[in-house]
């Protein structure tokens, strides 16, 4: 049983075309590869520029509480030398 010849060559036609373009789409995932690839390299090596960005602000919120305790601290001995002169 023979097909249609028209049939079968528009079948083949479009198989031709649905594969160049899987194709394509396969090399455009690749290059979307590398790319996120090449943001992720760039992201890493900014790792320990944040490391020491995140050490600084916790030194940076430790030192108001400090100061703070040690303000209180010096304003109750000034108080208390009031009272007792």
């Amino acid at each position: 049983m023979a097909g249609n010849p028209y049939f079968e060559q528009q079948r083949a036609l479009l198989i031709n075309d649905v594969a160049a373009s899987l194709e394509n789409v396969l090399q455009n995932i690749n290059k979307l590869n590398r790319s996120l690839e090449g943001v992720i390299a760039v992201g890493n090596e900014f790792s320990q520029v944040e490391g020491l960005w995140s050490q600084f602000e916790n030194v940076m919120a430790k030192a108001p509480e400090q100061q703070d305790g040690t303000a209180e601290t010096k304003e109750g001995a000034a108080e208390d030398e009031k009272k007792c002169s």
